[in-house]
């Protein structure tokens, strides 16, 4: 197994360049998982990853040894393991994958729109209940946080490998061609979330979490909806507001 131990190896750097910089990831086409959830995640969707990296005093453990048993895999010095890995606890394993490129011409039934969606902890909470609700594919408008980054990762908890996600969306395209029903959630809005009849193709659409739905996009949602909030709160994040629209959805269905 080939060792890694020194800051000028140009694999360290070009893996570390993918773990700190958005702008690296998205002109290789690449990203890192950290951790064997990830990894097994990413092996049952059908993707075989690039390269495994797996930390010096950690080839020993059972199950790192069990997913490198049949492929190649690179050892790193701890020192340079820890230092491209996004967590402060390294489980040990890191894989470089392509990003996984959407399908062309998708119709999807059920999905969701972010519109500038930016902090990477909503992110990853939205597209992990998605993918637990059932929904198709995510659509991503510019502004959004990086969904490879590694925090968007980890908090996804392998939903990347369930559902597409199309970055750098114009979402108002989106909404004018869909064919099901698009609803737009917002707080100064009469109805309510749960009279709405959500059968058939729904797309949700949620906005920034601070200026909310764009005037262009709330002027085209077939619904404007809220959720109702009988306590003291103003709002809800968007994370939660995410979830709770998804899975109304989910429970109307048949």
């Amino acid at each position: 197994m080939k060792k890694i131990a020194s800051r000028e190896n140009p694999l360290f750097r070009m893996l570390l360049d993918l773990s700190e910089s958005s702008k690296e990831r998205k002109r290789n086409g690449k990203t890192l998982l950290d951790g064997i959830h990830l990894l097994e995640s990413c092996l049952a969707s059908g993707i075989e990853p690039e390269l495994i990296v797996v930390k010096e005093s950690s080839v020993l453990h059972p199950e790192i040894s069990s997913l490198i048993a049949r492929r190649e895999a690179v050892l790193m010095a701890d020192s340079l393991f820890d230092r491209i890995s996004p967590v402060k606890t390294p489980t040990g394993i890191l894989s470089m994958i392509g990003i996984p490129a959407p399908k062309a011409g998708s119709c999807p039934q059920f999905c969701i729109l972010l519109e500038r969606i930016q902090d990477p902890g909503n992110l990853g909470s939205i597209l992990r209940s998605a993918a637990a609700a059932g929904a198709d594919a995510a659509y991503l408008s510019p502004g959004c946080a990086d969904p490879w980054s590694p925090r968007v990762l980890r908090g996804g908890m392998g939903a990347h490998f369930m559902i597409e996600i199309h970055c750098d969306f114009r979402l108002a395209g989106f909404v004018s061609g869909f064919s099901g029903k698009t609803v737009a959630m917002a707080l100064d809005e009469s109805s309510s979330i749960y009279e709405l009849d959500l059968s058939g193709p729904v797309a949700f659409l949620i906005g920034n979490e601070g200026a909310g739905i764009s005037g262009e996009l709330l002027s085209l949602a077939t619904f404007r909806a809220k959720i109702p909030m009988p306590g003291r709160m103003e709002s809800l994040n968007a994370a939660s507001a995410a979830a709770i629209c998804l899975f109304e959805r989910t429970r109307q269905q048949p």
